[in-house]
């Protein structure tokens, strides 16, 4: 894994196309280029690395940051992860996110949240692996904006 940088959008903006495309929906590549620009630009809103196997970028992780009462400080939320099929299975998904964590803990960060389907057993069991486990509350989230992704 390695930290993406502004020369790295385009390859970012490739990988995301294919992971909404697997959950169904559309990708609008100015906007998504926009936000990338905006995150890799301001260290202070999060962190995105590319996921790399032999060389080659396989897949990208996302993480965004906010301030969080309960937490009494910055928590962090995996905003994205995705590794190209070709490459699952093996464990590049955990890595990643052990080493999130690390990076995470080594800049103050208090809490990993993440946000998954009901029905994706797969990542929930990434995401177990990691020690993130669920939490008895609902996610309830209202657009101020045109989004990324199309349904």
């Amino acid at each position: 894994m390695r930290p993406a940088d502004l020369g790295d959008r385009e390859r970012l903006l490739d990988l995301m196309a294919d992971f909404y495309a697997e959950s169904g929906y559309g990708l609008d590549r100015l906007a998504a280029e926009a936000a990338f620009t905006t995150l890799l630009g301001d260290p202070r809103l999060g962190r995105v690395w590319l996921i790399e196997q032999d060389l080659q970028v396989v897949g990208y992780i996302v993480v965004t940051f906010v301030f969080a009462m309960e937490h009494g400080g910055l928590a962090a939320w995996v905003d994205d992860l995705y590794v190209e099929p070709s490459a699952r299975g093996a464990g590049l998904g955990t890595s990643a996110l052990a080493a999130v964590r690390e990076s995470c803990a080594e800049l103050g960060v208090r809490a990993l949240a993440v946000e998954v389907g009901h029905d994706n057993a797969v990542a929930q069991a990434v995401y177990r692996s990691a020690g993130l486990k669920p939490i008895d509350r609902g996610l309830m989230m209202a657009s101020l904006a045109d989004p990324v992704h199309q349904e």
